[in-house]
């Protein structure tokens, strides 16, 4: 499955899961309302009963003063709930419908509590001194699979990465790169001290043995290579025969000197050839008119479009192994990342020294991105706020708190009940006691 359908899959399955969530608190919360609704009916039915036969039964007017403290408490608290997320009855009083019309307001506010209160350095290193980051990546790491699905969402976003390239800039770039190392310093002296410590350690034989051994089997696969080299060069009245012979003596010879050299390491033909390097490697780096000649060769290569042209084929042969590579599971580049991952990952479970310094220096990165960036960080918070619609914003805080804000509703409701209670008793006895 490709990224794009994991992410648009992810999405789906996310926003199914926030809508199903909405819809639970918006049943939640309806529910309340009805309850804390059916409180204050309930009270104001209690509340005309008890008023109509107070006269007659004494006791009734504690129980019309409950209602009558419920029904206060409850519309109090019904209309400061109310007043958070809109105009009551559509009445424009002034200091209702406090969200949608402080919405900017809040969100800056808001934006400022994060970052005063969360984004500091104090509180980023001791929330990190609690726990190891880099013991956690380890043990997450040492674990095949979770190395192998690391190396593999690397892969993808390193193709991400390819495609995102311009073959241009990167073709100036290796150009200029190569401009700059390779061909503003003089090539000479280099290749010399280079090519002299490599003969000095007898590194030149096994680039001799090669070339001698792959001229021997290209000749021996190919008897005919040398052609008539030696009977075009007989007198015309040397008989055909003796010139077949010719050719093929001079073959054997060439396969024979091959073998000589090959299996004899002082032979001769090696002995000249080790001088002539020692010689090439010294006048390289002594000699100026060499020098000139190497920079000439350098200049030419370097004027001619052959730069820009090496440049691209590298690109393109680089860029199409790394494709290639980067989108199969089974290549050596996707094995040996995940490879390094799991030995990262066994080294940083048990190597303390070196999953302290991680720890440390994670710390510090977030502290530094904290102390510089803490502002941008929470400007995100009031923008957002920001950017919402007033009802779209009131609808998002209503069903975050607005089903445990009736829960104020019923409390006024029975608290208003209690204090009324309270009140007409307390009245009721000092008034008894003053007749």
């Amino acid at each position: 499955m490709s990224s794009t359908t994991r992410d648009t899959t992810g999405n789906t399955v996310r926003d199914a899961q926030l809508g199903a969530a909405d819809s639970e608190r918006r049943a939640a919360l309806r529910r309340m309302k009805l309850l804390a609704t059916a409180l204050l009916v309930l009270s104001a039915i209690i509340f005309a009963i008890a008023f109509a036969l107070e006269d007659r039964y004494a006791w009734l007017g504690y129980v019309r003063a409950a209602a009558e403290g419920a029904m206060v408490g409850a519309l109090a608290d019904w209309f400061a709930v109310t007043a958070l997320f809109r105009h009551p009855l559509g009445l424009r009083i002034p200091h209702t419908a406090i969200i949608p019309n402080r919405k900017d307001e809040i969100g800056v506010s808001l934006g400022e509590f994060v970052e005063q209160n969360f984004l500091s350095d104090e509180v980023v290193r001791s929330k990190l001194a609690t726990f190891s980051v880099a013991d956690r990546l380890g043990e997450w790491l040492a674990d095949p699979a979770n190395a192998e699905r690391a190396s593999a969402e690397g892969a993808v976003m390193a193709q991400g990465l390819l495609r995102f390239l311009s073959d241009g800039d990167v073709e100036s770039l290796i150009e200029r790169l190569a401009r700059e190392y390779l061909f503003d310093r003089e090539w000479a002296p280099t290749l010399g001290r280079v090519g002299g410590e490599l003969v000095a350690a007898d590194q030149q034989r096994a680039i001799v043995d090669a070339l001698v051994e792959a001229a021997e089997t290209w000749l021996t696969e190919h008897p005919d290579a040398l052609g008539q080299v030696v009977s075009t060069r007989l007198p015309r009245w040397v008989p055909g025969f003796a010139r077949d012979l010719a050719d093929d003596r001079a073959h054997r010879e060439v396969i024979g000197l091959l073998h000589a050299v090959r299996d004899d390491p002082e032979h001769p033909l090696r002995v000249a050839i080790d001088g002539y390097l020692v010689d090439l490697t010294d006048r390289l780096q002594n000699d100026p008119a060499m020098a000139d000649r190497v920079e000439q060769i350098k200049t030419e290569f370097l004027e001619s479009p052959r730069l820009r042209s090496f440049a691209g084929r590298l690109w393109e042969a680089v860029k199409a192994t790394l494709a290639e590579s980067l989108a199969d599971p089974s290549s050596e580049l996707r094995s040996a990342a995940a490879s390094a991952l799991v030995d990262v990952g066994v080294r940083l479970s048990a190597d303390r020294t070196l999953s302290a310094k991680i720890d440390a220096w994670i710390a510090d990165a977030a502290g530094y991105a904290v102390q510089k960036y803490r502002h941008d960080l929470a400007s995100v918070i009031s923008d957002t706020v920001t950017r919402w619609d007033a009802r779209e914003t009131t609808e998002k805080i209503e069903l975050q708190v607005g089903r445990d804000l009736q829960f104020i509703r019923i409390n006024g409701t029975v608290v208003g009940a209690l204090a009324g209670l309270a009140i007409f008793a307390i009245a009721t006895a000092v008034r008894a006691l003053l007749a």
